[in-house]
């Protein structure tokens, strides 16, 4: 099976299915951060780093499910919609799609590099599809370090996408990221509380643009 080479078991697709359905937020401090762009921004902080994960639920009107999964999994395109990419491609690495990544940080900054695997899956819930990408940080060999850029060791995002009844689509992410470092705690958490909405909001409007578009 696919996803057992990709480290990614059978549940965690289904886990993510089940979560755009109906959001999972008991049990635990998530805090509504913010509602923009008709989602909603939850987050719940780790203490031993003091960092926050996130939860987005809600819906981008006007990018149908087939075309926001398509413009997410094409990252040629994304370097053209995307300004902080500074590098971006997906290699075969023994039967696994390992990304590498390279974001651009401010002067003054080093640049963060990830290397992680990603799987897409398409799923099929009482006659609904339901699309699944899950992605998380890895190691290999094909990829090693690069000098005056920090590699990024910690990094986990789960996405499912589904038709919202009209034209546009339902949305579920999950999303965690350590970017290491000597970077303040406070200034990451601010980074990534403003980088969430602003690359859903980015990524809403690459859909208008896309190539592939019918």
């Amino acid at each position: 099976m696919a996803g057992a080479v990709s480290g990614f078991s059978e549940e965690q697709f289904w886990e993510a299915c089940a979560e755009l359905k109906q959001p999972v937020l008991a049990g635990a401090d998530w805090e509504l951060l913010m509602e923009a762009l008709g989602l909603r921004f939850y987050r719940l902080r780790d203490q031993e780093t003091g960092l926050y994960t996130y939860k987005v639920f809600g819906t981008l009107k006007d990018c149908p499910p087939a075309l926001l999964i398509d413009v997410y999994m094409d990252l040629d395109y994304r370097k053209q919609w995307d300004q902080n990419v500074e590098e971006l491609y997906e290699r075969r690495c023994n039967g696994q799609a390992v990304v590498y990544w390279q974001v651009r940080y401010p002067t003054l900054m080093s640049n963060r590099d990830y290397v992680y695997v990603r799987e897409r899956r398409d799923l099929h819930v009482e006659e609904q599809k339901v699309y699944v990408v899950l992605a998380q940080s890895t190691s290999h060999s094909q990829f090693p370090q690069r000098s005056g850029v920090v590699r990024v060791k910690q990094y986990k995002q789960r996405l499912a996408i589904t038709s919202d009844g009209r034209k546009g689509s339902k949305v579920f992410m999950y999303y965690f990221d350590n970017p290491g470092g000597q970077i303040p705690t406070w200034l990451i958490n601010w980074a990534a509380k403003n980088g969430v909405p602003e690359f859903l909001n980015d990524l809403a409007k690459a859909c208008q643009t896309y190539p592939g578009r019918s």
